[in-house]
């Protein structure tokens, strides 16, 4: 998957990590509940997760490549043990017009087993309905 917006890299990525709480929805969580904390840690091994109110935590995946502001790697396992995590690489390009073209490859599915085409098919619906809202977070105070 791909999509430009119109913001340096460096915002693109910070929007992407630092800022995941601002725009991550709370129907694409462990809990759904609305008042969650969204926490993507910054460098290997950094840990993504949603904290509730009361202070549980739901580890979603754990970071495998940072450099900031160009790539992003993690293991992803929402929803499913940290064994069945598949794989999210996330690419930040300057396209040289004030336009970052994000890349998103989201492969593993295969170590799923049986299950791994019901997972892919809701993953893949799953990134539909969450990109339109990193693309609003990125387009805002972009330039």
């Amino acid at each position: 998957m791909s999509f430009d917006v119109a913001c340096s890299t460096e915002h693109a990525f910070t929007v992407w990590t630092s800022r995941i709480n601002a725009w991550w929805p709370s129907d694409h969580t462990v809990t759904g509940q609305d008042d969650l904390v969204i926490v993507l840690e910054a460098g290997p091994g950094g840990r993504i997760y949603e904290r509730t109110p009361e202070g549980i935590e739901h580890v979603w995946g754990e970071v495998t490549v940072w450099r900031p502001p160009t790539d992003l790697a993690y293991h992803w396992h929402l929803g499913r043990e940290r064994v069945h995590a598949t794989e999210v690489e996330v690419h930040f390009l300057d396209l040289g017009d004030g336009t970052t073209r994000v890349e998103i490859e989201h492969r593993g599915w295969e170590q799923l087993g049986d299950s791994a085409g019901e997972w892919r098919t809701r993953n893949q619906a799953g990134w539909q309905t969450l990109l339109p809202h990193v693309q609003a977070a990125m387009a805002q105070g972009g330039r």
